[in-house]
């Protein structure tokens, strides 16, 4: 049934012709005796004539078809049905001219040959068929096409000689009673032979349901006519003409399929890759000219608009350019959906009150762009920004969480600013950069920023250079035991001899290192020389001494650090006590993660300490849950402890919170022997600071590592006896 299905959804357009020929098969078969020899005995030679004329221009069309639309497409199936349909072409020609009635053709018309050149045709025709069917599709040469058309035309050749040879070598199809018993044998063979091309094109339907829908139909046509052929008295019976109809029907089906394969489906096909063309173009524009997140114009989109509308030079243009805070933090901590999600809402409302002839593109995940095509001045455009931040500051609810964020804005104008679209967007992103620093967040260009910008660019390669180049070098600074009057301990401090730009402070390329991602090479370089430099102290000096080595962000953090430290000590061969690692209080902030290393940096046997304690903003329960060993007052407590309340208050709560917790105290910054006393009288453990000694180099140290010594002990001396 399902075949069945197919071949009438393929076969609508027969619909009419298969409703027309069923009703004449009934009419012929109940009305056969008084139908007989109704066109007249004269017309019969006539109506078999425009038969064979219909049926010789149907298969000569086939075959010129393949021919034709085989010279760009040559599919060996394709190729061997055109051959078959010029072969039964040319001895259906001489089928008609060898029919009785017929002008003198090489021999007197004879039912002999009349019927032998129908019969071969008939029963080559299904086993062509089934031959095609069966053959592996593949493409051929130019070459076997002529080939195979030209052996097509041979054998014709060869069936003619041999049916047309003198004397008789094949027994006659039609006597005088009729058709004879081998004629309908051989019609019902060639029945046989159909059924069988039937089950073959079956097989075929899931593949080129079409082709194989309209083979199963001319099938069922000629069988059809098969069956009237075997059963028609003489050519006066209406047996005999409706065989010639379905003949002509199964000719025409025939000529459909090869229509559709070689001329209509290659057509839509053709459209359809037109229509996916254009599909995909359409596709490959919107992803090459908008956002998939907000579906805003991006950037691209941006720069071929400024390169347009900025050629025309008519009026003044403005781009305000902001992006998101916090966006990362977000992406990291609730993952990439929600983002998008705000990101949607975000652009949305921007769009709810942006002006119609305003413009609002997407750049990179947390940048977007305002262009504004015609300003009238600068504080239209600074309500306009202040407006944004007003929106943006309004929370984002997405599903159940509500979102906060802020933006920092810069903008830029055209012609003041820029000359061009490039340099245009250049500068806004510039000023936004600089608006995190900024109070309200928003500035205008101005070139002072690019300038300080290039400077830092420059110094970030000039830094690379510096690493590679060793322009970097340590320094140290002793710090003084309070309790043993002792320096037992020292901390690394980076420093930078630019060979053109002299010194270079850490406060100016330290935070270009973390931008970067130096800092986690120059941290090792500087963790692996600290620890070189204090190995070889002790084997020097016979003195046990204690470096402290500061820690940024990117090297806590990092996967292999903790390994790291350990191939650091075993190569330098310090001893891991002698070894404290400073961190700064926003390191603490993900209790989570930086645990777990504390913990096995512990375990390795090296003493932890919390830097410029004091200043941060992390919650001061991590000095119970942290494995800390030290604490170290930040300089700007110590500066005016003796003149701020304040601050004195802090260092003493510091020391005494210290105390109970079982932490050493660090005091930096220590310049004067009152500070020196008052920490003194406080219990602080250590002191570091320009009373002892400045930073020195590590030979400087070990040179005047005995007068600084003495110097502390006469300080402390002094102390005693006031």
């Amino acid at each position: 049934m399902n075949f069945l299905k197919t071949i009438i959804g393929q076969q609508k357009s027969l619909s009419l012709y298969i409703f027309f020929t069923m009703l004449a098969l009934a009419i012929s078969i109940y009305f056969s005796d008084s139908l007989y020899g109704i066109f007249g005995a004269e017309n019969y030679i006539t109506i078999h004539l425009l038969f064979e004329i219909f049926i010789i221009f149907f298969s000569l069309a086939i075959s010129m078809q393949i021919w034709l639309s085989s010279k760009f497409n040559r599919e060996n199936d394709s190729i061997y049905l055109g051959a078959l349909f010029l072969f039964l072409a040319i001895l259906e020609i001489i089928h008609a001219l060898s029919y009785k009635g017929m002008p003198f053709f090489i021999q007197e018309s004879d039912p002999y040959l009349a019927t032998w050149f129908y019969m071969i045709p008939r029963l080559l025709l299904p086993i062509g068929l089934i031959l095609i069917l069966l053959v592996k599709e593949k493409h051929i040469s130019e070459r076997v096409r002529h080939l195979v058309y030209g052996a097509s035309i041979v054998f014709a050749l060869g069936i003619i000689f041999l049916v047309y040879f003198p004397s008789k070598i094949l027994p006659d199809l039609v006597d005088e009673s009729g058709t004879t018993i081998l004629k309908n044998t051989l019609q019902y063979i060639a029945l046989i032979i159909q059924i069988v091309v039937i089950a073959l094109a079956i097989r075929g339907l899931k593949k080129r349901p079409r082709r194989a829908a309209l083979m199963i139909t001319a099938s069922v046509y000629l069988i059809f006519s098969d069956v009237f052929y075997t059963n028609y008295y003489d050519v006066y019976d209406i047996y005999n003409f409706m065989g010639h109809i379905f003949q002509l029907f199964a000719f025409l089906v025939l000529f459909k399929m090869i229509y559709y394969s070689s001329v209509e489906r290659p057509f839509i096909q053709l459209l359809k890759a037109k229509e996916y063309l254009e599909k995909s173009k359409r596709e490959m524009h919107q992803m090459a000219y908008y956002d998939d997140i907000t579906l805003l114009p991006n950037e691209r989109y941006l720069h071929e608009t400024l390169s347009d509308s900025l050629n025309i030079g008519v009026g003044k243009k403005a781009l305000i350019t902001f992006e998101v805070d916090r966006l990362d933090s977000y992406k990291r901590s609730l993952g990439t959906l929600y983002v998008e999600k705000m990101l949607k809402m975000m652009t949305d409302r921007i769009q709810t009150f942006l002006p119609q002839q305003y413009s609002l593109y997407k750049l990179r995940e947390d940048q977007c762009v305002v262009y504004v095509k015609d300003h009238g001045d600068s504080a239209a455009i600074l309500k306009l920004c202040n407006r944004l931040q007003e929106m943006m500051a309004e929370p984002f609810q997405v599903q159940h969480l509500s979102l906060n964020i802020s933006v920092n804005i810069g903008v830029s104008f055209y012609p003041k600013d820029a000359s061009n679209g490039e340099e245009l967007l250049k500068f806004s992103q510039i000023a936004m950069h600089e608006a995190k620093n900024a109070v309200d967040r928003v500035l205008f260009y101005h070139p002072a920023m690019l300038e300080a910008r290039t400077a830092r660019l420059t110094l970030e390669n000039d830094l690379q250079h510096a690493l590679a180049n060793n322009e970097l070098y340590l320094e140290y600074q002793p710090q003084l035991n309070l309790r043993t009057g002792e320096i037992l301990s020292m901390e690394a401090l980076i420093r930078w001899q630019h060979p053109e730009k002299g010194f270079i402070s850490p406060l100016d390329f330290i935070s270009i290192a973390e931008e970067t991602g130096l800092i986690v090479p120059i941290g090792q370089w500087v963790l692996e020389t600290a620890c070189q430099d204090t190995f070889n102290w002790q084997q020097k000096t016979k003195h046990p001494i204690q470096v402290a080595v500061n820690l940024s962000m990117g090297q806590l953090y990092h996967d292999d650090f903790v390994k790291i430290v350990q191939q650091t000590l075993e190569k330098t061969k310090l001893e891991p006590k002698f070894l404290q690692l400073e961190m700064t209080e926003s390191m603490t902030m993900n209790t989570k993660q930086i645990t777990p290393v504390l913990e096995q940096l512990k375990a390795l046997g090296v003493t932890i300490a919390v830097d410029d304690f004091g200043t941060g903003y992390s919650s001061l329960s991590y000095l119970k849950d942290f494995p800390i060993d030290c604490l170290k007052i930040d300089r700007g407590f110590i500066r005016n402890i003796l003149q701020n309340k304040n601050d004195e208050a802090l260092v003493a709560l510091i020391l005494s919170m210290a105390k109970h917790l079982h932490l050493k105290v660090v005091a930096e910054g220590i310049e004067s022997l009152e500070q020196l006393n008052y920490l003194k009288k406080n219990d602080c453990d250590i002191i570091q600071g320009y009373l002892i000694s400045k930073p020195i180099r590590y030979e400087v140290l070990i040179n005047q590592y005995e007068g600084i010594q003495k110097n502390a002990k006469e300080y402390l001396r002094q102390l005693l006896v006031v």
